[in-house]
């Protein structure tokens, strides 16, 4: 199979691999999910700008109502939910991670630092969102209390098993792509 040939198709499957890792929720304020290993997976295997462009065609697909979405849900209106600002926020992460390894490089090191930027981001656009939408307004301090706080740690360990499975999954990826 040709590289770019190769690539678009482990795009394509990434999107149905985070579309796998959101299925799998727990409910929450902002509902528990295996997404961010799914969105950081594609980062570490796919490199920023095909990992990003899996995010995107995941989040497109669920625009088109596909029930890709956590809980089996799909459709506009979870990303004009209050936890859309997440979803979102996986595009945004894509493309701080896609700059900061290009920019800075793709060392082991840079990978991790630039993911956990990049979550970063995510939880600032989640963040925002909720806030914007929420119906009633409780402030941003409680907001993040509980729609950030509780996903740290989970969200840590879900990147680093997402780097650590990432290097198999390329060695695998390159010993059958000839």
């Amino acid at each position: 199979m040709k590289p770019k040939a190769l690539k678009l198709t482990l795009t394509a499957l990434f999107a149905v691999i985070i579309s796998i890792c959101s299925m799998l929720s727990f409910p929450a304020a902002v509902p528990f999910t295996l997404q961010t290993f799914g969105v950081f997976l594609a980062l570490f295997v796919l490199g920023g700008r095909f990992g990003t462009l899996s995010i995107a065609v995941y989040i497109c697909l669920g625009m088109a109502g596909l029930p890709v979405f956590h809980s089996f849900t799909g459709g506009i209106g979870i990303l004009m939910s209050s936890s859309g600002g997440y979803i979102i926020g996986f595009l945004l992460s894509g493309m701080l991670y896609t700059l900061l390894t290009k920019v800075i490089g793709e060392k082991a090191w840079v990978k991790l630092i630039s993911a956990f930027c990049a979550l970063a981001v995510c939880y600032i656009s989640g963040t925002l969102w909720f806030a914007f939408t929420a119906t009633q307004s409780s402030g941003i301090l409680p907001i993040f209390m509980s729609c950030v706080v509780p996903f740290v740690i989970p969200d840590t360990v879900k990147i680093l098993l997402a780097f650590f499975i990432s290097k198999r999954t390329e060695k695998f990826i390159r010993s059958h792509a000839r």
